[in-house]
């Protein structure tokens, strides 16, 4: 027979979980110096920190010497790119041509955005199925496994018609005191950009289809810039600052502080990729795996935080045009290599994992699956 509810401290310990699990929010400030994190926090057992992590050791690329096109450069640039894409997708890049002083003024502002009330902050708060804007960690999305961080994602397009994009999107939702921002925003992404033609061509060269092809492919890209904030934890064994997944974007240019946190899984194990000043860690994406047909791959990678210093770094997130049609040159596909993936366009990826699916290991997979199913 049904009992009626009763105030017991069980039935009020659930209620008290569910409400907080309602109205969480991941005020960094305070939440860093909690002793107990909430739970919402707390990762399986399997997915936790390991205290024994290996290193992967990623040649560094010197992309000026490749560019100037001396031979014994080129040739071991295209090698160790080649090896790198086909094993787990990483390489670094150095002597990449971006001003240094470009890059810290973006730290600068990142610590000033990050800095300020969680009120001030919320004036850009993403929206649910939205891929922009600011994010406490993902609170308003998912209830379990949430990141231990803060983002602010933004817009941005190399068409000669959106050149001031990032500048007014900082005005329009922060207002004219964020002008300042927006305008080293705007150049810092100017400067991905450009980068992204060189890593480009390397990768053209790389796969076999000469050095303009990738290049002219992301002509009038349509990509995402985002600045992640991992504030200090106390149980840093506990949780993650960003759990695994693979990227269902192309290409991520990322500079990292020297703290240290970003880990990669290759052969069955987490390893850490230590930082290098003026360095840059590309990997590439789900959306590129795509285009090479597989040759080369989007690895699995998280983020780890610590309790002494908080770790921050700037992603740019390379995507097509919305209305490029993803798929591999033909040179890629025979009868020993047959195609992998569907056709598709960057925005049928992002829906999907903005609105159908947490991205994992398997986003590309359960993608192909989707559209088989949607095509019926």
């Amino acid at each position: 027979m049904p009992m009626p509810p009763s105030n017991h401290p069980s039935s009020l310990n659930q209620t008290k979980h569910e409400n907080e699990r309602t109205s969480l929010v991941f005020d960094a400030p305070v939440l860093q110096y909690e002793s107990n994190i909430p739970p919402q926090f707390i990762w399986p057992d399997n997915e936790k920190p390991c205290p024994d992590r290996l290193e992967l050791l990623v040649p560094p690329i010197d992309l000026k010497g490749f560019l100037t096109g001396d031979a014994s450069v080129v040739s071991e640039a295209i090698r160790t790119v080649d090896e790198a894409c086909k094993k787990h997708g990483f390489f670094l890049i150095v002597n990449h041509g971006v001003d240094f002083q470009l890059i810290e003024k973006a730290h600068e502002y990142m610590d000033a955005f990050f800095s300020m009330k969680l009120a001030e902050k919320q004036r850009a708060q993403r929206k649910v199925g939205d891929s922009c804007g600011y994010a406490s960690s993902f609170t308003g999305r998912f209830s379990s496994k949430l990141p231990w961080k803060e983002t602010l994602s933004f817009r941005s397009c190399a068409d000669s018609q959106c050149s001031t994009i990032v500048k007014d999107y900082f005005v329009n939702v922060m207002g004219e005191n964020f002008a300042e921002f927006g305008k080293a925003y705007q150049e810092y992404v100017e400067a991905m950009n450009n980068l992204t033609n060189g890593i480009m061509e390397l990768l053209g060269l790389s796969l076999g289809v000469g050095r303009e092809y990738f290049k002219e492919f992301f002509e009038g890209n349509d990509s995402i810039m985002r600045l992640n904030y991992y504030p200090i934890c106390q149980k840093p064994d506990l949780t993650l600052g960003t759990g695994p997944h693979c990227d269902p974007t192309s290409l991520t240019i990322l500079h990292q502080d020297q703290v240290g946190g970003l880990e990669v899984f290759v052969d069955e194990k987490w390893h850490a990729i230590t930082p290098i000043l003026d360095s840059f860690v590309i990997n590439v994406g789900d959306t590129f795996m795509a285009l090479s047909n597989g040759i080369y791959k989007s690895c699995l990678h998280r983020a780890v935080v610590n309790n002494k210093t908080v770790r921050k770094s700037l992603a740019f997130f390379l995507c097509p045009n919305k209305d490029k049609v993803v798929t591999p040159p033909t040179s890629l596909v025979d009868t020993e290599t047959p195609r992998l993936y569907p056709d598709f366009t960057w925005p049928s990826l992002l829906e999907f994992t903005q609105k159908h699916y947490r991205a994992d290991i398997r986003t590309l997979d359960a993608f192909s699956d989707w559209i088989s199913q949607n095509s019926n």
